[in-house]
């Protein structure tokens, strides 16, 4: 496979000089550390008496998948690098084996409070005719349905296997959970050592079917409780389960010359990497954890006692409860008006105006039915799409394999490397590929990140094109709960560019001359910087300035050392950062005028917004505004191809600056600001309440719908002195 271009030198700033450690934590939150917080953030909403119920659970189970993964990756590489001897340093000046020592600190302190909310919720459960029933004897009042259902579905799929020098301790994959047996044998007393695998096929829980309540009982519960069916003639002297996590992470070798073949081969390994974390019920012995070290654990593993519900995450099951009373209320999306306006033809509405949709309040069916068109509109002659994560029943594979077998040119950029997708990933470029797509995977040691759509149509003797550029992934299940934008133009500026781009990642062509967009990893950071730089000298001037950003992560030193450049020249900075942020806000001397805050609530806050005054007080018409699939973070920048659209539409820069990112800097229900140590505080209401989700469920947006709907009274106007105030 032909690898990268060659870059051009980056850009040298200031972040690029060594720090004392010392130093380096003054200027900078430690990135591991920071995103810990955000899942504490993600936590606590589990706690939040606003929401219902099984809400709650849904957000408790959210924080313990986010750990898994966390530990799966995060941690598996700081281990790694420990277990190498490697000495770097995070951008914060700790070593891997000091962020280890804070992180096992910081989790298990997540672990605790996660189990502490469990039984909360537990108990609040009840009280609503729902029961997870966990000991074996509390289940004894279903006994007979359940051991029903055991000896049905249950007793042929599991194995038991004896834990003796003749079996070898068999092989738990990531995520597996296993139920161990201290048992003597009736007939000479004699000992013996059983494990039972939870085959990961089948749901963790089985629920009794009952009139009036949802009764669970969890898969290690059932196990125990029919023991005697497993064992006959063995009397259990202790029991317990145990889960484990192990490495997941793909490391692209450069000497990979065929990557489908190498990620095929890549994800079987990942499914025996090293084990990570080992949960463990607090129920087993000394001598059970003991052979469990001796069995499958290295010196890489950490060992945690679960006091409590193992396998935390897998209570999303129990939210699937039909109990819409004890759910958020339902949500519809909408469809744009400016679509509808022109009789749902995607195409004359786009070459009429620029549209921006706001996802999920707008239903991501727009951009589906943008392609659907596209694959059946006689006069389209080519489709050109990138997928970064596309779902497991992915309408957009449909709309390009229809395109595909109507004969028009379609190619797709897949990406392999989207981290836990890659199997699904393989599936879809398989599919294509036998439709006649032509399928493309891009760089080797670049992810291609950005969300870029493009359609070339016939239109009397020219051709116009026709782009979609996302801030999310064309994924329609995560639409509906990610909050991202959706920019439709026919702009032949912007279609130039798009065709430089989807060239550079097929063909290593680097553009040249690019009109409207910026792209990483060429230019990305040096832009942003200038940008920056433009603040800070019209504040010289005497003009106003300031900078609105929200993004999901803000990691990246040379822009962080910019923003505090500017911070010290009086720019006033507004940062809405979901998750990690290693910026340090506030502090004399280095970032005073610089905010930050955090915003988690009913959905996920995903897209990327950056506004620059230009010499007018912010919002204005003048500011500069963009829109982007990159986070500010290194790879975001230097490995990852992506996308800056600046937006120059009056009417589409009103919607999102005045409209979306407004919303976001005013919102104080689900708001956390982040203060100069590190702790996130959960901001008041106060008399003015103000929910940004809330608000854009319930009132129309501009999507599409122009100064008309502005003036109307049915959307009411957002006041940023309120946010100031």
């Amino acid at each position: 496979m032909t690898r990268a271009p060659t870059l051009r030198p980056q850009l040298t700033t200031d972040a690029e000089r060594r720090l004392t450690a010392e130093e380096a934590r003054r200027r900078f939150f430690n990135r591991e550390l920071s995103w810990l917080a955000f899942n504490r953030r993600v936590l606590e909403e589990a706690a939040n008496p606003a929401h219902p119920l099984l809400e709650q659970l849904r957000f408790l189970s959210i924080s313990g998948n986010n750990l898994d993964e966390f530990f799966m990756v995060r941690v598996a590489g700081l281990k790694g690098q420990q277990l190498q001897n490697i000495t770097y340093r995070s951008v914060d000046g700790r070593t891997p084996t000091q962020q280890l020592g804070e992180i096992e600190e910081a989790t298990n302190a997540l672990f605790n409070a996660q189990q502490w909310e469990w039984l909360r919720i537990r108990s609040a459960l009840e009280q609503h005719d729902i029961r997870v029933v966990t000991e074996p004897a509390e289940a004894e009042p279903w006994r007979q349905r359940l051991e029903a259902h055991f000896r049905a579905q249950l007793f042929p799929v599991l194995t038991p296997q004896a834990i003796d020098p003749s079996h070898p301790f068999p092989f738990i994959p990531n995520k597996g959970m296993a139920v161990v047996f201290d048992l003597v044998r009736r007939s000479d007393k004699e000992s013996i050592r059983e494990l039972v695998l939870i085959p990961q096929s089948l749901p963790r829980f089985v629920r009794i079917e009952n009139d009036k309540s949802g009764i669970y009982v969890p898969m290690e519960t059932m196990i125990e409780m029919f023991s005697d069916i497993l064992f006959p003639g063995y009397e259990v002297v202790e029991s317990g389960c145990f889960r484990v996590i192990r490495d997941s992470d793909i490391e692209i070798e450069e000497e990979a010359e065929d990557l489908v073949r190498y990620y095929k081969s890549a994800i079987k390994r990942r499914r025996r990497g090293r084990i990570i974390l080992l949960e463990l019920d607090p129920a087993m012995s000394g001598a059970v954890e003991e052979m469990l070290r001796d069995a499958v654990l290295g010196d890489a593993a950490t060992i945690v006692n679960v006091d409590g519900f193992v396998g935390i995450g897998q209570l999303d099951q129990i939210v699937d409860e039909d109990r819409p009373d004890l759910k958020f209320p339902q949500f519809t999306a909408r469809f744009p008006e400016r679509i509808r306006e022109h009789d749902g033809d995607c195409f004359a509405a786009i070459k009429a105006k620029d549209i921006i949709v706001h996802h999920p309040y707008e239903s991501f069916e727009v951009v589906l039915s943008f392609l659907r068109q596209a694959a059946q509109d006689p006069d389209v002659v080519a489709i050109k799409q990138t997928l970064y994560r596309a779902g497991k029943q992915s309408a957009v594979i449909r709309a390009l394999i229809d395109a595909a077998e109507a004969g028009k040119s379609v190619t797709a950029v897949v990406e392999l490397k989207a981290r836990f997708d890659e199997e699904q990933n393989l599936h879809w470029a398989d599919q294509l590929e036998r439709a006649g797509v032509q399928v493309v995977y891009g760089f080797i040691e670049w992810k291609t990140h950005a969300k870029i759509s493009m359609v070339v149509r016939r239109e009397g003797d020219a051709f116009r094109t026709y782009c979609h550029f996302g801030t999310g992934n064309y994924h329609p299940i995560t639409a509906r709960i990610y909050t991202d934008l959706s920019f439709f133009t026919a702009d032949p500026q912007a279609g130039r560019d798009a065709a430089q781009v989807f060239n550079y990642i097929t063909g290593y062509v680097e553009p040249e001359n690019l009109e409207r967009i910026s792209m990483s990893p060429l230019s990305i950071r040096a832009d942003l910087c200038q940008l920056i730089d433009d603040e800070i000298a019209n504040l010289a001037e005497g003009k106003p300035a300031g900078i609105w950003a929200k993004m999901n992560s803000l990691v990246d030193p040379a822009i962080i050392e910019k923003l505090y450049e500017a911070s010290n020249a009086g720019v006033p900075i507004d940062l809405v950062v979901r998750g990690i942020c290693c910026l340090r806000p506030g502090v004399e001397g280095m970032s005073e005028n610089i905010r930050v805050k955090s915003i988690v609530g009913r959905f996920l806050e995903h897209s990327r917004i950056w506004a620059f005054a230009n010499g007018k007080g912010l919002p204005s018409r003048q500011a500069k505004l963009y829109i982007s699939s990159a986070d500010w973070m290194p790879r975001n920048f230097d490995r990852r191809v992506e996308y800056m659209m600046p937006i120059i539409n009056k009417t589409v820069h009103d919607q999102i600056l005045d409209q979306v990112m407004v919303a976001n800097l005013i919102d104080n229900e689900q708001s956390w600001v982040l203060e100069s140590d590190g702790t996130y505080v959960r901001m008041q209401p106060g008399e003015k309440p103000f929910n940004l989700h809330r608000y854009f469920m319930n009132n129309p947006s501009l999507s599409g719908r122009g100064a008309a709907l502005r003036k109307s009274k049915d959307v009411p106007t957002l006041d940023i002195e309120r946010y100031k105030a």
